[in-house]
This record gives C-alpha cells, structure tokens and sequence, in this order.
C-alpha cells in the first residue's frame, strides 16, 4: 500500500487518490450494441448471447417452480437460517425508513401534500460467473418487497449447465422475488428495461455488476429507473493507538478480496502502528485462499498518516468511501465529524462484513466518492411521490397575484392567463348574480314591476 504522511497544517486532496471511474469507454461501446440488439430481437437475442457469453444453450429462460423447490432442498438448514435471519434484520431496518402520504390544508382552503406510490415492478441484478452473493438478493429484493412493489422480477447469469446457483435461488425465494431468468450481463440490463417476449419490463432495475453491466444501466436509465452506477469496493479504515493491527489487516483484506480493482485505505494518526499491520497483513495473505486477489487489491491501496484528528476527518471526507470504519477509542464521540461515507462502522467489533449480510442495513452503496452526494439503496428506490395540491377560489384569488407576475416575467402568457381567466369567471358570476338579485327586489320572483305601482 502507498503511504502519504501529511505535515501539520496539510490538507489531502483529491488528486493524491488513484480511483478507476465506473465509466469504461470500451464496455460503453459494447453494451450499447448489446441493449440495441436485445431491444431489437428480444428472446432470440438473450439466447444468442447466453450461447457466445456463458457456453449455454437455454431451452427456457425462466427459472421454473421445480428449480427453485429443487434449490431450497439442495442447500443445507444452517445456510438458510442465516438468510433467514438476515433478511428478517434487512426488513426491520428498512420497514424503519417507510414514509406515510401527508397532507396539510393553509387557512384560505388550499391543500398541499405529498402522496407514496410503490412502484409496479422492480428488476434486480445478480452477479453470478465465479461468485455468488446471495447477500446481494436480500439486500436488493427485501427493501423492494417492503416498500410493497408488486412484482419483483430478478436476472442472473446461469451455470455452464444451464442452472442456478442454489444458494442464489433460496435466497430469492426467501426476499419475496417473484420470477427469476438465466440472464447475465448487459442483456439482463436490457432485457429489464425494454422487456422480451419472456421477460416483462420493469420501472427501475437496481443492483452491482462488472463494466458492462454498469454501461448498460447507464444507457438505460431515463427509459427506466435505477439505483446507480457503482464502481470499484472501498473500505477506509480510521485507526488510533487502541485498534487492533490484526482487526485493521483482516479488514482490509475483506475488501480487497472481491476484486482486484477493489480499494483499500487505512488513515491513522499512529505511524508506528503500520508495521505491526503490515506484518499482520502478511501473516493473514499466507491463509488466504484468496491471495492473489487481495494483494493486487492492496498494491493500489493508500494509508495516510496524519498530525490530527482534523486532517483525519477532513481526509475521510475527501475519500468519501463506500465503507468507513472508525477503530478507535470513542468512535460515537467522532461520527459528527463524518459528512462523506455510505455506511459508517463503528468501533473494532463491527467489522464491515457485518453489515455486508446481517446487520440489516443495505450494502448496496456508493462508490467512487460519490457517497458525497449519494446515499445507500433504500425503501425509497422503490417508491414514488407525487405532489397533490388542491385550492379553493379564495385560494387561488389569495396566490393570483403572485403567480400571475412571475409568468409575466418568464414570458409566459398562458400560465397567467390560466389564473386571471378564473378570476373573471367568478367576477361575472358575481355580477349575474347581483344583477338577478336587482331585478327580483320585489321578492316575487316574477320580474314584474308592481312593486311600482
């Protein structure tokens, strides 16, 4: 890992980072031949690329009942008592975020408001190839099916042998996923977003993917919705003297190990700390079944060390990583000082992979620094709100002049004239009205002039 120690009054900048861009040029250029192919072809075209990207000839592209009754017997009770338990975790905290239609109604009558709709139906992304991240189901079906969507569909790649990961399966069965196809990459994307003779067309598609899945949420989002385009993992860890150099090593290599672009950064204001975890970073990568993975992660990682807390923080907020930990003595007394990070850890027994598949908060989480305008994927991704606004006359006579003279300075004659068209409606009813009521001053009703008589 590269280290950068910041002089007293220093201050890290942005361009010290060697972040890669979820943007890829060329999977841009691939992926929108592939959307434009499925889009196109349909069916034909998700077979034809289940054939040239995953070796699979693919009799039917949906998931039968029989495949998924067949997966839930495959996979052992302990696996499913873990997802069990973490989805019921993952549904608590998201029942938590649940927001109720509200309205308020302003003294002239005028009733403003704002109304929830879930949305119809959700498509959710599964990547599958070498791993399989049945977390990643949970985290994306439970918050949908809480926010009440009614229908979630799900895409992941298939197997040489034309199946489903078990475990992907069960755990879609126990999130509330309704259909899922034998569909990976770009074409998923696709498919989701334009619909197929097989697969119906959602409102929004949500989950990770590599480069081209990326690409291809790019280049639909507009025609549906989606959650983000995510780039490569990101732990920071801030340490002090009282974190554990085997807790911090450990940690850092269970980011690392996703992927090699995957990146790792450690702040502390503890020099003397970085041998004992570097040797401890050392001991752990000879145990790793994953080594090869981690260590090219961690070569294009970055400690920092800094004089203060201050740099520390204001570092953090400029990283703003996907995942913070903060490893020191009171970790509560420092969360104010957070502004950038999309899923904050705190203290040495809440490592990441807590809450990457148990916790219940969603792991689903801006890369890149985005997390600096972004926020994790919630309940509210999968619901609407629709302004409602309702006014009286005595209301619109009370707004008229406002509105009627910002049109006017915008230029546009329609907008006031829709206001002034209605006070003059009610200025000649007025005057009908009082008219009738002058010519029926006798109280007969008649129109007679006998009263003068």
């Amino acid at each position: 890992m590269r280290t950068i120690v910041l002089e007293e009054g220093q201050s890290f900048d942005a361009s010290l980072l060697e972040r890669d861009s979820a943007f890829d040029a060329e999977a841009l250029k691939a992926a929108t031949d592939i959307v434009e192919t499925v889009r196109n072809e349909g069916d034909a075209a998700l077979r034809a690329y289940s054939e040239q990207f995953d070796g699979v000839t693919l009799a039917e592209l949906e998931v039968s009942a029989e495949e998924i009754e067949a997966a839930l017997e495959t996979v052992d009770e302990e696996f499913l008592r873990s997802i069990e338990y973490a989805a019921d975790n993952i549904a608590d905290f998201h029942q938590r975020q649940l927001q109720q239609s509200w309205f308020t109604t302003r003294d002239d009558g005028a009733i403003t408001g704002q109304r929830y709709t879930p949305l119809e139906r959700a498509g959710i992304y599964v990547p599958g190839g070498r791993a399989q991240y049945p977390s990643t189901v949970l985290m994306n079906a439970v918050p949908a099916s809480v926010a009440g969507v009614d229908e979630i569909i799900m895409c992941t790649p298939p197997g040489k042998d034309g199946t489903v990961n078990p475990y992907t399966l069960a755990a879609a069965s126990v999130a509330g996923v309704d259909r899922v196809f034998k569909v990976g990459g770009a074409q998923a994307i696709a498919a989701m977003a334009y619909g197929t003779e097989t697969i119906p067309k959602v409102d929004k598609v949500t989950g990770p993917g590599n480069a081209f899945v990326a690409a291809a949420k790019k280049l639909v989002n507009g025609d549906v919705g989606i959650d983000m385009i995510a780039g490569p993992s990101e732990v920071c860890v801030v340490a002090d003297e009282t974190a554990v150099p085997e807790f911090i090593a450990i940690d850092l290599m269970a980011q690392a190990e996703h992927d090699p672009k995957a990146t790792c950064y450690l702040v502390t204001t503890e020099e003397a700390m970085l041998d004992d975890i570097d040797a401890a970073l050392q001991t752990l990568l000879e145990q790793s079944p994953r080594r090869e993975i981690t260590e090219a992660s961690l070569d294009h990682g970055l400690v920092v060390v800094c004089k203060t807390l201050t740099q520390v923080f204001e570092t953090v907020n400029v990283i703003a990583p996907e995942h913070l930990e903060i490893s020191m003595s009171d970790p509560w007394e420092l969360l104010g000082a957070v502004r950038n990070a999309g899923a904050i850890f705190l203290g040495s027994w809440t490592p990441e992979a807590i809450g990457d598949y148990v916790a219940g908060p969603n792991h689903t989480l801006p890369t890149g620094g985005t997390a600096a305008f972004s926020s994790p994927l919630s309940v509210d991704d999968f619901v609407k709100k629709s302004s409602v606004l309702s006014y009286s006359f005595d209301a619109l006579e009370a707004d008229a002049d406002a509105v009627m003279t910002m049109a006017a300075r915008e230029g546009l004659w329609a907008h006031g004239r829709s206001v002034d068209v209605r006070l003059k409606f009610m200025e000649y009813v007025a005057e009908q009205l009082a008219s009738e009521d002058d010519e029926h001053e006798c109280g007969c009703g008649c129109g007679c002039d006998h009263d003068e008589e």
